[in-house]
Order: structure tokens, then sequence, then C-alpha cells
């Protein structure tokens, strides 16, 4: 085990990419400052070499070092050797020449990185024809080969296609075929699963495994995900405030890590299973980044009253989108986004919606706040139905069912300070004067884990869990009884996720609150739920207490679900979990189609399965 440097390589052995004191800096109010400071790593022949941290730590800053694709702006120091060549010592013209063919990178979000404007096969070709000889029907063939290799079905039929025809899974497999067209002897991938389902996730890191070992390609590989680290690295390097901290065999780093933050990043991980013999939701452990040092949760969450009336009630509801087309926009076929969804929630209960994107689970969310319209069903708050309310009776009920969305710098304004922001309901609402927003702003800065005197920043002054927070605060300012997290925890880092599940156990125990909890993230689910609900096609496939259905799945998709989950242990670097790269079919349905009858039987008290195993 090494400290601030990479392991060194085994005698004999030239290394593919070699990292030595990079330093990176960024030209801020007339002055250089650096955000990587003294980096210094190893990629050997056939390796795969992750680079862990948090947001801020500086991972993406080295991968887009040593691709030189920073702004004039940046200042890059160091030597980055790729096969014994310095990159930082080529010019323009030379470095267009390494990347792709040499050195390629599979980044974060693959719609940002695919032109819309140009279909998927002419995207990929022109990586061959730029630097190949081949001609266009050459290039197509390969084109498809490449499609067919990373898994993507009828590969030729969907060469013509554009970037928005694939979903977010399938626009990955295209970006890695991308990557792969030119056989690069190493492949930077730079988070690429974290946008992804579980399942999704599964099958791409896979992907990853059997093409590196059809290739013999070395991966450099960035995540802040610690089970994704262990599942695919054979060395881990460990970066903190712009610094690596600790390198070594990812085996020595998950077990005798050495660094205060090693240790505290592993023990923030949230581990499926580890709520096996617990029969309420649990707080995440306590860790101190400076020391590492762990602080077990207290106590569990109270035990839900299943004999009080529940606050609220769903009862087959339908939320449909209709599909129109030809020159007069008849409707011609009509989305099924949410089919006879049906649940009850408890005061102070967490139950969860889980299933891939597609699955209608923010649908249903939206629906049971009226943000979207459902087409028939009930949703009974308190005794009334939410669906037949008028605009003032509406209104009243938004003040006691509140929504924190996934995005919290797309919900917050940047223009109002977060004090302005947090007041805004309780002034809108007529529930006080100007001071006492004022104050309530205050006392719930406070609440959420921020200092009052916050108030007059803006949320751009804020990171990404503070933001999340101050959204906590926003739908707390009218003392709502129900909150809708729709994937509230999905974006945020291990440590501040923790922090903030946390938090909303901390609020539901004291405020006795009811949680409709939409989340794809099984681990955290595990962690916070006292019941869970698996949703498929529009559907819930599985329905019961949180122990019964992690302990004893009975539907297939929700076994699929639970084993597609990257368990942060290196003993299983090696293992397939052979998920079938199906993706979630298609809900579009045509006018005429008539929903089947669905039935349940009951495994044990409150835990529903589909009888049907058709999904």
């Amino acid at each position: 085990m090494t400290t601030a440097a990479a392991v060194k390589p085994a005698a004999g052995l030239a290394p593919v990419l070699s990292v030595s004191g990079l330093t990176t800096s960024f030209r801020v109010d007339g002055a250089w400052r650096p955000v990587v400071r003294d980096v210094s790593f190893d990629v050997m022949p056939g390796e795969t070499v992750a680079i862990v941290g948090e947001s801020g730590s500086g991972k993406s800053v080295t991968s887009l070092s040593i691709m030189r694709l920073l702004a004039n702006s940046s200042r890059v120091e160091g030597r980055i050797l790729l096969n014994g060549r310095d990159l930082l010592s080529l010019s323009d013209k030379e470095m267009r020449g390494v990347r792709g063919k040499d050195v390629a990178m599979i980044f974060q979000e693959p719609m940002t990185s695919l032109n819309p404007i140009f279909t998927i096969g002419r995207q990929i070709s022109e990586a061959l024809t730029c630097h190949g000889n081949l001609s266009a029907a050459q290039a197509r063939a390969e084109t498809i080969r490449l499609l067919e290799k990373v898994r993507i079905p009828n590969a030729a039929s969907r060469f013509d296609e554009y970037p928005h025809q694939f979903s977010g899974g399938m626009r990955q497999r295209v970006m890695i075929a991308m990557a792969l067209a030119l056989r690069p002897k190493l492949l930077i991938a730079d988070e690429p699963t974290t946008a992804l389902d579980v399942t999704i996730q599964g099958q791409i890191l896979d992907l990853i495994k059997t093409l590196q070992e059809e290739e013999g390609m070395s991966v450099l590989f960035i995540t802040h995900d610690m089970g994704v680290v262990a599942e695919i690295s054979d060395r881990t390097v460990v970066m903190y405030r712009g610094e690596a901290v600790e390198a070594g065999k990812t085996d020595d780093v998950f077990h005798r890590g050495q660094h205060p933050y090693t240790r505290a990043l592993l023990s923030a991980v949230p581990r499926l299973g580890s709520m096996t013999d617990r029969a309420r939701p649990l707080p995440f452990p306590v860790v101190d980044a400076a020391t590492g040092q762990l602080k077990e949760a207290a106590e569990a969450c109270r035990t839900v009253d299943d004999n009080r009336k529940p606050i609220l009630e769903v009862k087959g509801l339908v939320t449909r989108f209709d599909i129109r087309g030809g020159l007069l926009g008849r409707k011609t076929g009509a989305i099924h986004a949410v089919e006879n969804v049906s649940f009850d929630l408890h005061q102070g209960e967490t139950l969860s919606l889980v299933g891939e994107s597609g699955c209608g689970k923010s649908t249903t969310g939206r629906s049971i706040m009226r943000l979207l319209d459902a087409r028939s069903g009930s949703v009974r708050f308190e005794g009334k139905d939410v669906l037949k309310l008028d605009g003032a009776s509406l209104r009243t009920m938004r003040r006691n069912i509140q929504m924190i969305f996934q995005d919290p710098f797309a919900s917050l304004n940047p223009r109002m300070s977060v004090g302005t922001l947090i007041a805004e309901p309780f002034s809108e609402h007529g529930l006080g004067t100007r001071a006492q927003a004022r104050d309530k702003a205050a006392d719930l800065m406070e609440r959420v884990g921020l200092k009052a005197e916050m108030m007059s920043r803006y949320p751009h002054e804020f990171s990404g869990g503070q933001r999340q927070r101050i959204c906590i605060a926003r739908a707390l300012s009218l003392d709502p009884k129900v909150i809708v997290a729709d994937e509230s925890v999905s974006a945020l880092d291990v440590s501040i996720k923790a922090q903030v599940c946390n938090l909303l156990m901390d609020l539901q125990k004291s405020l006795d609150l009811a949680y409709l909890f939409i989340s794809h993230d099984m681990a955290v689910v595990e962690r916070l739920s006292h019941r869970v609900a698996v949703m498929y096609l529009g559907e819930i496939v599985e329905i019961g207490p949180r122990p019964a259905v992690f302990g004893n799945p009975q539907h297939s998709y929700t076994k699929k679900l639970i084993a597609a989950v990257p368990v942060p242990d290196p003993a299983r670097r090696g293992i397939r979990r052979n998920l079938a790269a199906d993706e979630l079919k298609s809900p579009v349905r045509p006018l005429d189609y008539v929903p089947p009858t669905r039935q349940y039987r009951e495994v044990s008290p409150g835990h529903l399965v589909r009888i049907d195993q058709d999904a």
C-alpha cells in the first residue's frame, strides 16, 4: 500500500498510461488556482484502475487533463505518458490523432455527447473514416459489427436511428461502441453508469469487463460508487480535495485502507443486506471524513400503527398520455404510464416505489399531487378525493402534501435568496406576517443542518447536498403531513446521500411525516423503508413489508432488480451476473388496447405478488 502515489508496476512490464506529478490549475481572478495537485499513478496492460472520490475531489479534471480536453484557462503540469509518448508535449493536431485511436473516453451523460441531428450509425462511422482509410460501405459494416458487439439488438436496422430513439442504457452502449471503434489501448470511463438504473448499470459493467477481455485493453474507471469500484477494478486511487490520498490493490484499499477519508468513504456506502435482522428503518452511520471514525445510528425509526386509518389511499390510479399523428393530429395510441395502481400510506410510514426509468414511479407521484391529470381512479387524502378537488380545495390540499424533486438546482429560482425561497410558500398561503415567514425559514434552515445566517445566499453558493436540504426545508415550510420524495438522493455522493437520508428519518420521527419515497437505489430503499412497492411497465408487480420483499422476493422482476445491485466487495470482482440485455418494454399501446385484469396472491401478511409472471 502506498499513499499519494500508485503501486509500482511489476518489473519488465511497461505501463500503458503513466501519470506523474500531475497538477492542473485554473485561472481565477487573475491567479492560478490548483484543483488537482501532484497526482501520480500507472495503468498496466489489460488492467482496470479506478479513481474514486466524491464530487469536487478532482477525478474528472484528472481524466480531462489526460485527454487534453480542458479549456484554455487551465494549466496542466507534470508528465502524462501514453505508450511512452508525453501527451503534454504533443501539438493539438497530434493530439487529435491520439484521441480515439490510442485512448478513448466515455462520458457520464451520453445524450450530451451524441449529436442529436446525426444518426447513430453516422456518428460511429465518422470515427472510422476520419482515422482510417475505410470506404463508406466498409465503415457501415464495421459500425454494425460494433453495435452488435455492445449487444444492441437489430443493429443493422438501428443504424439510421437518432439518439433520442434510444434509451439511456442503449445510448451508453452506443458511446462504448464509438469509443471502441479504433481499438484503443486505453479506455477512460468517466462516471459511465451513475445516471443509469441498477439493471442497466449491471449490464454496462458486465459489457465493459467482457470487451476488455476480448480486446485486451486497459481501463481507467472514474466513479464515486464504491460498489462499482469493487466489481470492476484491479487497483484503486482514492482522491480527496484534489490529491491522491491513497492507492493500491482494490482488495487492500477496501479491507486495509489507511487514510481516514478512505475508511470514511467505505463506511458510508449503503450495503444491500445490512437490514436483514431489522424490522424497522435504521439511520445510516455518521462518518467523520477527517478521522474516518464511525458513529453507529442510535435507534431505529418508530413503528407504524397499521390500525389507524391510512392518511393516503390510492385506488385504481390510471394515467395515460395520448399519442397523436398524421396531418390532422388524430390520436393513434397512448402511453400507459400508470395502470391500475393501488396502495395505502399511513402516518409516520415510508412506502418506497422502486423500478427502472420508465416504469411509472414519478408519474404516480405527480398524479397524486395533481401535477399530472389522471384518467381514472381515486386518491383519497384524509378521506377527500384529491382528483375531484376544485382550485381552492386543491391549493389547501397541497399544503398537506409536498414534493421534493430529484434535481434541487432546477427546483430553486437562481435569482432568489434561499431565505426567500423557503419563506415563499408560507407567505403565499397567507399563514403569517413577513417577519413570521422569515423566522420560520431561519428555524427550518437550522432544522435541516444549515445555519440561519446562510439565508441571504443564493442557490449557486451551495453544494448539491446543501441545495437538497434547502428543498427539504421549503417542503416543510407548510407543515405537510405527506412528502413525495422523487429520486431526492439519487444524484448525491455517498456521504451526502447518507446525511440527507438521516435528515429525512429524523424529520419523520419528530414530525410524524409520511413519505412516498421514489427511487431506483435499492440499498437506500432497504435502509429507509417500512414497505416497498415494485413497479414494472406502469403496474405494481410486488408490494409488502420491506423485510419480506427484500428477504423473500417473489416476482422475477424484483429478483432481477436486487441481483443487479453492485456489492462493495472486491471478492465478487470476477462474477458476471449475466443480466439479460433487454430494455424495459414499451408502454405504448394502440387505442383499442384493453389492459388485462390482474390478480395478486398473498405470500405472507401484507406481502402481495402479481400472479402472472409474463413481465
